[in-house]
């Protein structure tokens, strides 16, 4: 049974120039776009009063009410899952996830994912959207996640992932040796064939990230990404798109195969490591209540540790 949520907004000034219906999946971060443009198509998104086209330019700060037709779901259940709390006061929370986590209950994750560890802890989250959770990491990416506990938080939080200011580095073992840092400007859409990837495509949706050399290997290299955007699997296809995949990537980096020549031990480190070599390693923001800037780190966990030492030693 569906039931219709009346959602508003106001566009901020920094989404100013964008088209209508990708403004509204960054004001709407729950919906799909392809979902928000139908809405929009249908008249259920009024933009200062208005019915307009999903191509329309907005001119930022327009006040936007939507008729959202929303699916009914069951209710997430709290779940007495352990959580590595980095950070917690009575409005914002941040967490350190171990790889092989699921951020959000989806099909075949309807449960022992990190949102029903959150609800155990901190019940009243129920009552937020996403169980305050305002971004999230793909299931075999680790560390640190910030949750919102009070609604004016999650909102202050949204804005500033909106406005592009929070700061998220992250450390990534790629294939093949990397001569130097840069930047990827290169915007991001689901692939043509496989809806389950996506990929470099013009008219995709806006992607920059930084990247720069941490350490070097024969055969692979250490690098620290910083994000300026935050797309599905942004640092695992602007990295393919390099020619530099993640290690253990099996969407974006094909099938596991150690360079020639390495030990066997590395060899075997390299066919062991079950994941994308992907962690979250540090996270900043301005704490919505306090204002203050706030930033925490988190060290590689075990598996990604192991997999450096056994590179170090050749």
């Amino acid at each position: 049974m569906n039931s219709i949520r009346i959602l508003t907004a106001e566009i901020p000034m920094a989404l100013a120039g964008q088209r209508l219906d990708r403004a509204l999946s960054a004001v709407f971060p729950d919906f799909t776009r392809s979902r928000l443009q139908d809405w929009i198509k249908g008249g259920a998104a009024m933009v200062d009063g208005m019915v307009l086209p999903p191509k329309h330019r907005i001119l930022g700060g327009e006040r936007v009410v939507l008729r959202a037709e929303v699916e009914s779901k069951a209710a997430v259940q709290g779940e007495a899952i352990p959580l590595a709390i980095v950070y917690e006061d009575a409005s914002l929370l941040v967490v350190d996830k171990p790889p092989g986590l699921v951020v959000h209950p989806a099909a075949g994750h309807r449960d022992g994912t990190l949102q029903n560890a959150l609800l155990h802890h901190a019940p009243q989250l129920a009552g937020l959207p996403r169980g305050g959770l305002v971004h999230r990491i793909d299931k075999d990416t680790s560390g640190l996640l910030m949750v919102a506990k009070t609604l004016e938080a999650h909102k202050g939080l949204v804005e500033q992932l909106q406005a592009r200011t929070v700061h998220r580095e992250y450390l990534a073992l790629v294939q093949g040796a990397m001569t130097a840092g840069g930047t990827v400007d290169a915007p991001i859409a689901r692939h043509p064939v496989d809806r389950k990837r996506f990929a470099v495509r013009e008219g995709g949706r806006p992607a920059v990230t930084h990247f720069r050399v941490v350490e070097r290997f024969p055969h692979h290299t250490l690098v620290r990404l910083k994000l300026e955007t935050g797309r599905t699997h942004q640092i695992r296809v602007h990295m393919a798109h390099l020619r530099h995949p993640l290690v253990g990537d099996p969407v974006y980096g094909g099938r596991p195969r150690p360079p020639a020549g390495v030990s066997p031990a590395l060899g075997a480190a390299l066919r062991g490591f079950g994941r994308q070599a992907l962690h979250a390693a540090a996270l900043g923001v301005v704490h919505p209540e306090t204002g203050d800037y706030c930033q925490w780190q988190s060290p590689v966990p075990e598996d990604f540790a192991a997999l450096l030492a056994a590179l170090r030693a050749g």
